[in-house]
């Protein structure tokens, strides 16, 4: 064959083969698509288990495998901290996803928690991770804002705030461990290395929490939107043991609390490395553990940088309704069964404070707090909205007299707002908004009314009382029928509110729904010497029929005479006050219509600012057309009272 090939033809074939094997570079190009190009450039060891191309750019620079790095972190790491040559960022970065990847191995999973906790080894990774990724975001030589629309910046300050959520779950369990044994909720918690000093103080603790669940952890069916706001920090959920608001039945003398702050608190927590240089830093096993409340902190300081607060406002509430029981309760309370509530509880739904407005929302026959679900997530999801209000609620016996609830209610309210309020100059005390769903409605309405003599005088015409007679049922029905109007309540919202009672409450199902309803022994106690003292007196008549307690389904009948007179009653002059009204069938004729329980021209108020119709049945505070216009009216109240500000 080599008589075919020209002469010099071997040695030409030995220096091409020596340069196929020689290992010269050869580029070959290929399409990436758009999704694997983000997957490529965003994805992470929390994203993906697998290394970032950030960090793997930076192991394959100074010679490291990737695969070794995974089986040998110390040894890794040592090779990054002594190679000077690289840039302080890339190195910072590194170390810490090295770190997380190498905690992520050591924790258990979720589900195993309970019977293997967290091991020393897997909090010292995790710590070291945080502490790189502290470490690069205010050490590295350029400032969080300098790095704002880098991804690699979000990817670490993922790392910090994930490595943050894991050592919270330790460190709140030791803490756990040393208040149940008295001492303090935030003495050091110490470990092998590291020695973390805790700061709860801004949750403002009343009892020692129960549990601290991770945010991110969580979701919940029935709410339509959660709220969050980026920026450093862990999102926790610090859950205490809930008000008993029913009795024991062995007859034991307990008091229930009236009002009590949401047992699931909003939490972000952070880890601070003590140091003021970058050495100082990574020398350090002193780590400063601090708790914030979301709501009320929107930025931090960290080594001389204000950034912005990781919170989310939607965890917490979600929470307390999903371990509440209201649903079934409420039912149970309605119909006068056992396990029900006796009367009306305050709920805050973050952490008092004096500098921001209440708003008292109501919930309607039959129902509970689980009514404003998406209403108040909403209300604390809107920053503007938040940064003004804070949002109440009651939980109130729906069984009983409407006149009594009123009562009873305005009581609670008044009597939370002096504990926390005394002195009743905070700006949370004035200007106040209250919003009433159905039966709700028809209590917020008579809140922000004054009775005078009215009702009081209608029972006197039916009845003869003089003497005892007059005394007694004086000093039983006289507080529920004599009452003011409260005085800094600046605007009222009326949804669905049957304010001049229902058809529906009076015909063959409401009738059949009103013998169902059970009024609580306690109440029947209370007031039947009275009735049967009104028996007595009653004015002889050829309609008179056995008197009896009315329960709240009486009280919602468009015939009822208490119902008749309290919707005369004037509302509060200079209040404003909104409607909201449901209509089941846009093909009715407005004023013909209703929302399957309540007629128009029974939520229709003369004089309201607004009335928006919406296209519903009763609950349709629920829909996302109402919670627009409530978010709308309140936002429109915010420009008002900022045009009021000299």
């Amino acid at each position: 064959m080599s008589r075919w090939l020209p002469r010099g033809a071997p040695l030409l074939a030995l220096v091409l083969s020596l340069l196929l094997s020689s290992g010269c570079a050869m580029v070959t190009m290929k399409q990436v698509s758009p999704t694997d190009y983000l997957a490529n450039k965003r994805g992470d060891v929390l994203t993906s288990g697998r290394f970032s191309m950030a960090s793997q750019e930076t192991l394959s620079v100074i010679g490291l495998d990737v695969s070794l790095c995974e089986k040998d972190v110390v040894a890794c790491e040592k090779t990054l901290k002594d190679t000077r040559d690289l840039p302080e960022e890339q190195r910072l970065s590194a170390l810490s996803e090295l770190w997380v990847k190498n905690a992520l191995e050591l924790t258990p999973k979720p589900k195993d928690r309970e019977k293997t906790p967290m091991s020393e080894a897997a909090l010292d990774a995790w710590l070291e991770a945080a502490r790189y990724a502290y470490a690069y975001l205010f050490f590295s030589g350029r400032t969080p804002s300098d790095r704002a629309f880098e991804d690699r910046q979000t990817q670490v300050r993922d790392y910090y705030n994930y490595a943050a959520e894991q050592t919270a779950t330790l460190v709140f369990k030791r803490s756990r461990e040393s208040a149940l044994e008295g001492e303090d909720y935030n003495a050091a918690v110490a470990g092998e290395r590291w020695t973390l000093t805790s700061d709860f103080d801004q949750l403002r603790l009343t009892s020692i929490p129960t549990t601290m669940v991770s945010a991110s952890s969580v979701s919940f069916a029935g709410l339509r939107s959660t709220y969050r706001r980026d920026g450093f920090g862990a999102e926790l959920v610090v859950v205490m043991d809930p008000p008993k608001l029913i009795a024991p039945v062995d007859g034991e003398k307990v008091q229930i609390p009236q009002y009590s702050e949401m047992s699931s608190i909003n939490a972000t927590a952070l880890l601070r490395f003590k140091g003021d240089t970058l050495q100082q830093v990574l020398d350090t096993t002193q780590v400063l553990f601090d708790v914030y409340s979301p709501e009320s902190t929107e930025s931090v300081e960290l080594h001389g940088e204000k950034v912005p607060l990781a919170g989310n406002f939607t965890a917490a509430y979600g929470m307390w309704l999903a371990q509440s029981g209201f649903a079934t309760q409420s039912l149970r309370t309605l119909f006068g069964l056992s396990e029900g509530i006796a009367e009306p509880h305050m709920y805050l739904m973050q952490p008092w404070d004096p500098n921001r407005r209440i708003i008292f929302m109501l919930h309607g026959l039959g129902s509970s707090p689980e009514a404003w679900v998406n209403v108040a997530n909403e209300i604390l999801g809107d920053p503007e909205l938040r940064r003004h209000f804070q949002v109440w609620q009651v939980y109130y016996p729906t069984n009983a007299p409407i006149a009594l609830n009123r009562f009873e209610i305005d009581q609670a309210f008044n009597n939370t707002l002096r504990h926390f309020d005394p002195s009743g100059n905070a700006p949370a005390s004035k200007d106040m908004v209250f919003i009433g769903h159905s039966m709700g409605g028809v209590l917020a309405r008579l809140l922000v009314t004054s009775s005078g003599e009215t009702l009081w005088d209608q029972l006197l015409a039916n009845y003869d009382l003089k003497g005892e007679r007059l005394k007694r049922v004086q000093a039983k029905l006289g507080p529920l029928l004599h009452f003011d109007a409260e005085p800094n309540v600046e605007r009222a919202i009326f949804i669905a509110a049957p304010h001049k009672g229902t058809d529906i409450a009076g015909n063959r199902v409401g009738r059949f729904i009103g013998r169902l309803v059970r009024l609580p022994i306690t109440l029947l106690g209370k007031f039947e010497d009275v009735f049967q003292t009104l028996q007595q007196a009653e004015v002889q008549s050829a309609q008179a029929t056995k008197l009896q307690i009315p329960n709240s389904i009486d009280n919602l009948k468009a015939s009822d005479p208490f119902v008749k007179a309290s919707s005369a009653l004037p509302i509060m002059p200079g209040l404003k006050y909104h409607s909201i009204i449901a209509q089941r069938k846009a093909s009715v004729p407005l004023e013909r219509s209703d929302d399957g329980l309540v007629p128009y021209w029974s939520a229709h108020l003369p004089g309201a600012v607004s009335e928006k119709v919406i296209i519903s049945g009763h609950s349709v505070q629920e829909t996302p057309q109402a919670v627009l216009e409530i978010r709308r009216i309140l936002r429109e109240d915010l420009e008002a009272m900022d045009g009021k500000t000299p």
